[in-house]
């Protein structure tokens, strides 16, 4: 009993200071005190950039360093890029090389049979040398192996290149003529078909003659193509140079005679003149050429060059087109575009032959400075190379 009593009397008190420890907990919270947890931290606002710096004003420029205007450097940028090398024959006329491979294999192992003629006529007429041209140079080797003046293949692979040389050497001179008359342009005209190359060949001439310190201006002529001018004044932006065009349908007589004038009154050096594409066979379209060709001439002008643009891939069809314009307008010489596309190579001596016209630019690639000028001594190894 009495026990029993005990253990209530130890509850009861267990659990008057449980409650008291309660009440004690509340009264702290409310007070802020206690020390069960640590206050919070009120929050702060982020912190203030730094002050910019005030912008300080530009120094003068020490008198013993001044700097370039910037008029100076505009003019530096619009300068043409410097020519790069030219490619050379034997590295671009693989295809032609490849179609007397056979036959200068067969001369080299020093026979001289009627397969050996055989195989070389067949190469010479493929390669568009033409009947007629491959028959005088097969006969005047004939009758050098028969004189005995040649004695085995090597001999007659000789005396072929000498040959070819010896035709394409008797043209005349292939120099661009320039007369550089003081207040007098040069004009050269360029004439042919369309989709020869004319545009681009005239371009790529402004490159080469501005390099070469002459002051160049373009006359876009050719007013029926639309792409013709803006083409044309593309490669006058590219070369630094010069253009006078006008719109479509113009009269193309009007713009080189206004393209001459403009030159001979800036003292401009060159005048490169395109003409439209046209058909050797339209006769109304080839006298609108010789009007052309006959204003370009009036003083100041001083047409020193009209230049025949011819695809070589054309081959013998190109031929026929030389002799047509030709006879229309003097052509002094003929640029021969594609040479490195092509295994008809050989039209460069049908056309030298037969129209006694020297060729005085060749194509050898689509690059900038891959228009270059005609050597006859490479374009003979290129073409009788053994590799």
């Amino acid at each position: 009993m009495i026990g029993t009593l005990i253990i209530i009397i130890v509850a009861v008190a267990v659990l008057a200071l449980a409650l008291g420890g309660i009440a004690l907990a509340r009264s702290r919270r409310r007070s802020g005190g206690g020390t069960t947890a640590p206050p919070t931290t009120p929050p702060t606002a982020p912190p203030k950039p730094p002050p910019r710096a005030a912008r300080a004003e530009p120094a003068a420029a020490p008198l013993a360093t001044p700097t370039a205007a910037p008029e100076a450097e505009a003019e530096a940028e619009a300068e043409p890029e410097p020519l790069g090398a030219p490619p050379s024959y034997r590295s671009r006329l693989g295809g032609v090389r490849g179609l007397f491979s056979g036959a200068v294999a067969a001369l080299r192992s020093g026979r001289i049979d009627e397969s050996t003629w055989e195989s070389l006529e067949e190469a010479l007429i493929r390669a568009d040398v033409g009947v007629s041209t491959t028959g005088v140079l097969l006969d005047e080797l004939r009758a050098k192996v028969q004189s005995r003046e040649i004695s085995g293949g090597d001999d007659l692979l000789e005396a072929l290149g000498t040959s070819i040389r010896h035709l394409l050497d008797s043209v005349g001179s292939r120099e661009l003529r320039f007369d550089g008359r003081a207040d007098h342009p040069d004009v050269w005209l360029f004439v042919g078909v369309n989709g020869v190359g004319k545009t681009t060949t005239i371009g790529k001439l402004a490159r080469r003659q501005s390099a070469a310190g002459q002051s160049v201006l373009l006359a876009a002529g050719d007013t029926f193509r639309a792409a013709a001018a803006d083409q044309l004044a593309m490669w006058a932006e590219r070369t630094g140079t010069e253009i006078v065009r006008g719109a479509e349908g113009a009269d193309p007589s009007a713009i080189v005679f206004d393209a001459v004038q403009r030159a001979a009154a800036r003292k401009n050096d060159l005048v490169l003149a395109d003409t439209a594409g046209r058909l050797h066979t339209k006769v109304n379209l080839v006298e609108e050429l010789k009007k052309i060709r006959r204003i370009a001439d009036r003083d100041p002008g001083n047409v020193t060059e009209v230049l025949l643009v011819l695809d070589a891939t054309t081959g013998q069809n190109g031929l026929t087109q030389a002799r047509q314009f030709a006879d229309a307008v003097d052509v002094t010489g003929v640029v021969l575009t594609k040479l490195d596309g092509t295994a008809k190579g050989g039209i460069v001596i049908a056309v030298e032959r037969e129209l006694f016209v020297p060729v005085k630019l060749v194509g050898l690639g689509e690059g900038p400075d891959d228009l270059v000028d005609f050597d006859s001594e490479a374009f003979v190894d290129a073409l009788l190379a053994a590799d």
